[in-house]
């Protein structure tokens, strides 16, 4: 049986990342995102190169449009995986964080998420099968100062994925998170700062972006393995590893990444 997968936030980044290595693999990809030119090209591009992918347009924060591309893909055959990938990014002290801001958030990156399990987990259940494979971040497994409402809604999707994964499992569905660290993408490019110099804050960072090539491989392998979480770069792991072992002292190192947020504070 052919593989048919869905990825959203398709356009650029992980989400670009994972629908070229899925097709790659001989799996039927649907590309979604609300950017209609960028899924089309990416998907013109794989169909020139003998792969099976379709750009669909959908904004992640429109239920009832996923819902519809849901059934439409349903009439089709199967949907054995469904890649909620689609996020924003943000960044900024807590204070110089507005209400808009938090609900921009929350609208995208948790709700996102649950209108995609609200519109395909029904049909995974009645197929007997399926994974939905939900975007964290490494931000979700641990304190991240200078950017609260990313990680709030991170730790939502870890949350939301595991209680998940115990329930689906009675129906014959996976769950994963996959967490991310520092990949380079146009999510980091494009998050919105508030109150922080952009350049400031990226020469702060100590590590080396992982490209989202490598970043989608370390998620299909940890899908391949089914894991629950699947931690990505080998920071994120210690980070995690830290997180658990020792609260008290994750929190000193949170406390080293706030005094850098202040230090890229815009004057």
């Amino acid at each position: 049986m052919e593989t048919v997968a869905l990825v959203t936030g398709a356009a650029s980044g992980i989400g670009a990342a994972l629908v070229t290595a899925l097709a790659a693999r001989g799996v039927r990809v649907y590309a979604a995102d609300r950017d209609t030119a960028g899924v089309e090209a990416l998907a013109a591009r794989l169909l020139s190169l003998g792969h099976s992918v379709e750009a669909v347009t959908l904004d992640v924060t429109d239920a009832e449009g996923f819902g519809r591309l849901i059934a439409k893909i349903a009439e089709r055959g199967p949907l054995h995986q469904l890649y909620n990938n689609a996020g924003i990014g943000l960044a900024g002290e807590l204070h110089a964080v507005t209400a808009a801001d938090w609900r921009r958030v929350v609208e995208i990156n948790i709700l996102g998420v649950a209108n995609g399990i609200a519109a395909a987990y029904p049909l995974m259940i009645r197929q007997g099968f399926g994974h939905l494979i939900n975007t964290a971040s490494g931000a979700g497994l641990g304190p991240r100062p200078g950017m609260a409402p990313y990680a709030a809604s991170k730790h939502a999707v870890i949350g939301l994925s595991t209680s998940l994964r115990a329930e689906a499992s009675a129906y014959g569905v996976k769950v994963s998170a996959a967490c991310p660290g520092y990949v380079a993408t146009q999510v980091m490019a494009r998050a919105e700062l508030r109150g922080v110099d952009r350049q400031k804050l990226t020469e702060s960072i100590p590590i080396r972006p992982m490209s989202a090539e490598d970043c989608a491989r370390a998620i299909l392998r940890g899908v391949d393995r089914n894991q629950a979480i699947i931690p990505i770069s080998m920071y994120v792991k210690l980070d995690w590893w830290l997180y658990r072992l020792s609260p008290t002292l994750s929190i000193h190192l949170a406390k080293w990444r706030a005094r850098a947020f202040r230090k890229a504070a815009q004057t």
